[in-house]
């Protein structure tokens, strides 16, 4: 039952990989839901984040980072990006603004002239630049696109993104509260567990590593005394990867494991026991097959 005067509504949040997308979403939505990692293309899939607050409720789109694609998997990632910009009723174009214009900007303003939903330029990351470095920014993105409003913020510090909230909501329509007011996201939670899993192996592995590696939740139950049992795999493309990932003696495979149960126990309030298997399925992110499988859906 909709509340008196209030808002609610699709934004979808795009941008360059590495440019802070789920570091905003999460800082909105106050939990983590999307993971984070200082390595691009981490986001594969659309993440829905829910932020209620009195008035207004806005349902996210964190999509992956629009970049030059390599495999089948990043034609995915670009698609599914691109794909939600008529489904909302604004798009949020995150910039870095530490490390300026460059040409994955460039690629996706060109589609955004394509669409007529609002644009709103949030330039992240102020807290790298000075106050003088800010407004020849701004005026170089404005030369290059009507944005609809312009919103400098600090992703990580929290900076001016109220201002940004604020900003959203003149583009929401009067609307019916779509979810509860303590759900943040509209993914089951195996699906989140799944990636913050991913996420810490992000985080501990080499570089060969991060791109080839999938992470599904084979089983996940509750027992009698309240612990939540979880069997996950992980999937690599190379026998080389599988050893990386377990790590001597499987150290590797036991810090991934801690660190992730840690995040775990944090989002399911509740104890949980995870068991965490490596299997080798090769050159899996140019199999449409095995896409499919792992959850890669195009629609």
């Amino acid at each position: 039952m909709a509340k008196s005067s209030f808002k609610s509504g699709f934004v979808t949040i795009v941008g360059r990989p590495n440019v802070g997308k789920s570091t905003l979403m999460n800082h909105i939505i106050g939990q983590k839901i999307a993971i984070m990692s200082d390595k691009p293309q981490t986001t594969r899939n659309k993440i829905h984040g829910v932020y209620t607050s009195n008035d207004m409720q806005i349902i996210f789109l964190d999509t992956p980072g629009i970049h030059k694609r390599q495999s089948k998997l990043g034609d995915y990632m670009n698609t599914t990006a691109l794909n939600t910009f008529g489904e909302v009723e604004a798009v949020l174009f995150l910039a870095d603004a530490s490390e300026g214009f460059g040409g994955g900007d460039r690629y996706i303003i060109e589609r955004l002239k394509e669409i007529k939903t609002p644009v709103i330029l949030v330039l992240n990351k102020i807290d790298k630049i000075t106050p003088e470095e800010l407004l020849p920014m701004i005026e170089s993105y404005s030369k290059l696109y009507p944005f609809a409003e312009i919103v400098p913020i600090s992703a990580m510090m929290g900076n001016n993104v109220n201002t940004l909230l604020d900003q959203i909501a003149k583009y929401l329509p009067e609307g019916p509260q779509y979810y509860p007011e303590d759900q943040v996201t509209d993914h089951p939670e195996q699906f989140v567990c799944a990636e913050l899993i991913r996420e810490k192996i992000l985080h501990l592995t080499r570089e060969e590593v991060p791109h080839s590696i999938a992470v599904t939740i084979e089983d996940m139950r509750v027992q009698e005394n309240g612990v939540v049992n979880i069997s996950a795999v992980i999937f690599v493309e190379r026998d080389s990867q599988k050893g990386i990932i377990i790590g001597k003696q499987g150290s590797l495979l036991k810090e991934i494991g801690k660190l992730a149960r840690q995040d775990i126990e944090h989002l399911l309030g509740s104890k949980i026991f995870l068991e965490l298997w490596v299997k080798v399925k090769k050159d899996w992110r140019n199999q449409e097959r095995i896409l499919r499988d792992l959850g890669f859906n195009r629609d």
